[in-house]
């Protein structure tokens, strides 16, 4: 599997892809460097979203982003879906594969859903084993990615900084920063972002994504926030976002937007805000000479 460029020079930054962007991308030369799909959208064969995946990929570095693995469940990981997502990669060559921190499989039902696991001793062990089985069958690293959680689990012993280090340490995982699941997670669980990100391992990031959230009222006045991907990214989120390349310099940057879909031309405004922030901290950390 290939990788980013990530020279300090060549922000990389891109965007969720739809079908229904496919002409629009065709008309215009499309100030993005990849593209990021679901691999579940794309593991029938054929068809359609085939023929325009072939097509994007003749331009564009693609990365696929699992969210069906099930890798801090209890059952098997499900042999013909990591066939398909192998025979999916053998495809297309992604430079990036990811998928969550999460369950979504108990006793042979799909949950839909990407379910939070306890962080625990336990819990540790198993998804260490299950990335190591699952990064052997496929002969490439997975980037590992903060779930968004929603509510709070009593027999946690660890926090989940420590979790993640401890997965990509003893893996050899990469990261997957998702800066509004960070920003929706401590709003709900009421936990301070920064000093989350302060403990965080972020030497171990290898891409961010950021995406809109929504607001909802509960039934006894309180809110919470839902990782929705059907808005515009939030002030929050980009005020972390910043702090995040202010310390580690520009990283790959997906933009996520699943529902609600904009124009074209207003995801690209999106991208453009994130290749702004990019661009601005990888010139001061030159200027300070930290690519030297």
């Amino acid at each position: 599997m290939s990788h980013f460029d990530t020279s300090p020079v060549n922000p990389c930054v891109g965007v969720s892809f739809k079908p229904q962007y496919f002409a629009d991308i065709c008309l215009e030369s499309a100030a993005i460097d990849f593209f990021e799909v679901h691999a579940e959208n794309y593991m029938s064969l054929g068809g359609l979203y085939h023929e325009q995946l072939r097509e994007l990929t003749r331009t564009y570095p693609l990365s696929v982003h699992g969210v069906g693995l099930s890798i801090g469940g209890t059952d098997p990981i499900n042999a013909l879906h990591l066939k398909r997502l192998k025979h999916l990669c053998n495809i297309y060559h992604p430079v990036s594969l990811s998928e969550h921190l999460a369950w979504s499989v108990h006793d042979g039902i799909f949950l839909n859903d990407l379910m939070p696991l306890v962080y625990d001793e336990s819990s540790l062990a198993r998804v260490i084993s299950r990335i190591d089985q699952i990064q052997d069958y496929l002969g490439c690293r997975l980037l590992i990615e903060n779930p968004a959680r929603y509510i709070k689990l009593t027999k946690q012993t660890l926090d989940e900084p420590y979790f993640l280090q401890q997965v990509a340490e003893r893996t050899g995982c990469g990261l997957l920063l998702d800066i509004t699941n960070l920003y929706v997670s401590a709003f709900n669980l009421g936990f301070d972002p920064v000093q989350y990100l302060t403990d965080f391992p972020l030497q171990g990031v290898e891409e961010i994504h950021l995406a809109g959230h929504s607001k909802n009222r509960l039934a006894d006045g309180g809110q919470l926030f839902l990782d929705d991907h059907g808005s515009q990214v939030s002030e929050e989120v980009w005020l972390l976002f910043q702090e995040v390349v202010d310390s580690i310099g520009s990283k790959p940057t997906l933009i996520e937007w699943d529902n609600n879909l904009p124009t074209w031309q207003g995801l690209c405004l999106e991208a453009n805000k994130a290749r702004e922030i990019l661009e601005k901290s990888d010139f001061l950390l030159v200027s300070q000479g930290e690519y030297a």
